[in-house]
């Protein structure tokens, strides 16, 4: 089968990735307090969208080992576990890049923080009936994720394609009303993001996010087209840790960050549930929330 990689990032913001590792404190005893070292049996609940992925049980298990009791919240799709950290009802997300995150800031008013980086994934265009790009017929459709920020992105890697062509010639942007239909050899129509997966075979082919390709009975070597995740531009789109602002500096929150990008048996697990595609990082958290505030003045501007 062949695959098509391709680099799409750098037509995103221009914020430099720095993956130098970072420090992270002891945690305290008192969730949103800061300092102090970590409490006793406390309790952390954590949302994510895949809670069998490999990396939560070890995760768990290492945070157990410091004394404090993780507690996994399983979503179903990516629209819900911002409102419920925004909420209360959760004590940290991680299920998503800085893009997804200023724009969910932007459209609710809450602000929501980057505490740590987890890691970089490629996102790749599938299909159940064709084996190569090319082989795509012109006028066919392809499924693109229907959330402005994973729209966006996916819009790019069908341009870089060859499938599609941009008005704007692509931005973080993008979206369908930016496709020039006359000068793209596919039709897009855009989809839920857990539906992809379900819907791609009925379709010539889809963007599918990481968290959904096994979901469609796929693999990330079936990947026709992707993007490139190790470009110094792509910052933007690292997966991170959210929490609430005044949570920012909350230690226990921060050594379970340290113990995410460290522990060993964690990170084989990242790269197992990931089919050995995803680029773990340790970024400052400075430059987390740098980006976050430059993507979300991006975002305001072009609202």
């Amino acid at each position: 089968m062949s695959r098509r990689t391709t680099s799409i990032i750098a037509a995103l913001t221009a914020v430099p990735l720095l993956a130098a590792l970072a420090g992270c404190a002891t945690a305290s005893s008192d969730p949103g307090t800061g300092g102090g070292s970590p409490a006793e049996n406390e309790t952390v609940k954590i949302g994510v969208v895949g809670k069998g992925d490999a990396q939560w049980a070890p995760f768990v298990e290492a945070a157990a080992d410091e004394g404090i009791t993780v507690e996994l919240v399983d979503f179903g799709s990516y629209e819900q576990p911002n409102p419920a950290l925004a909420e209360g009802e959760l004590d940290l997300n991680q299920f998503q890049h800085i893009v997804y995150l200023a724009q969910y800031n932007d459209a609710s008013g809450e602000d929501l923080t980057p505490v740590g980086s987890t890691a970089i994934y490629p996102l790749g265009l599938y299909s159940k009936k064709y084996d190569d790009v090319d082989d795509i017929p012109e006028g066919e459709t392809v499924l693109v994720p229907d959330d402005a920020s994973n729209q966006a992105r996916a819009l790019l890697v069908l341009q870089s394609a060859g499938l599609v062509e941009l008005k704007s010639g692509g931005t973080i942007f993008s979206d369908l009303a930016d496709v020039d239909t006359d000068k793209s050899k596919v039709k897009v129509t855009a989809l839920e993001a857990a539906l992809i997966a379900t819907s791609v075979q009925d379709v010539a082919a889809g963007i599918i996010n990481n968290d959904f390709v096994e979901d469609a009975g796929l693999t990330f070597k079936d990947a026709l087209a992707q993007d490139d995740p190790e470009d110094p531009n792509a910052l933007p789109y690292v997966n991170i840790f959210a929490a609430r602002a005044d949570d920012a500096d909350n230690e226990t929150y921060l050594k379970l960050v340290e113990i995410f990008q460290t522990n060993e048996d964690v990170q084989a697990g990242l790269l197992e549930s990931s089919g050995d595609t995803a680029v773990p990082l340790q970024t400052p958290v400075e430059d987390l929330v740098a980006s976050l505030k430059k993507v979300e003045e991006d975002v305001a501007k072009n609202g």
